[in-house]
């Protein structure tokens, strides 16, 4: 059985760098047995963010790579903030918000990006929790997808 640092080597993508917080918060926080991580956007390897409303400036399957990138991004916070991936036992919740258009209706697929990810990293039974998804009528920077997770951490 492979690690989950293993399995995402084996994905061949890359890690943006860690966002530092633009406002009073922490990027994460260890209580007890759970590491929360607060609300993260798509940032790309270049530390510059996606930007865009799917249903206006991009499609939803833009969407889905931006909700991936975004999943990338709490990995990279994640791997800053307890050193390896393997600290992480299992996804508890995923919650996603999309940025996109009144008469869009596919959020739930947009965030799909995100949990794919993890269910890739942590496997299908650590890798996939409880998730909501849920469209915004803005988000951060014009940012089209913005999402926060909660995991349990390896003993």
């Amino acid at each position: 059985m492979s690690t989950p640092e293993e399995r995402f080597a084996a994905l061949g993508l890359v890690l943006p760098p860690a966002p530092k917080p633009l406002g009073v918060y922490k990027p994460g926080l260890q209580v007890g047995e759970f590491y929360y991580v607060s609300g993260h956007g798509p940032v790309l390897p270049d530390a510059s963010l996606i930007i865009g409303r799917i249903g206006a400036d991009m499609d939803m399957e833009a969407g889905k790579l931006a909700a991936q990138q975004v999943g990338l991004t709490i990995l990279a916070t994640l791997k800053a903030q307890l050193g390896s991936l393997n600290r992480i036992k299992r996804v508890i919740k995923v919650l996603g918000m999309v940025n996109a258009t009144d008469d869009f209706l596919r959020h739930p697929y947009v965030i799909n990006g995100c949990s794919e990810l993890f269910a890739q990293v942590w496997g299908d039974e650590n890798g996939i929790g409880v998730r909501s998804a849920v469209g915004m009528g803005t988000l951060p920077d014009n940012i089209p997808v913005e999402i926060e997770a909660m995991f349990e951490l390896a003993s």
